[in-house]
């Protein structure tokens, strides 16, 4: 099942706690790689958030 997409600001939160656990230095390499992975994820989220956002801001500015 699909998970729930995200809003921006739970992504980006959910990815600066995970930055902070790899920055910590104490999770295991497996861990690690699966934090990153995550990590990407949570990342293309925010950009997909932030483009959606740039293009209407870009339409609103077109229309005025």
């Amino acid at each position: 099942m699909a998970e729930k997409k995200l809003s921006y600001e739970a992504a980006r939160d959910e990815l600066a706690e995970i930055v902070e656990s790899l920055e910590d230095g104490s999770a295991s390499l497996e861990e690690s790689l699966k934090l990153w992975e995550r990590g990407e994820e949570l990342a293309k989220i925010c950009q997909e958030w932030l483009d959606g956002a740039k293009a209407k801001l870009a339409a609103a500015k077109k229309e005025s």
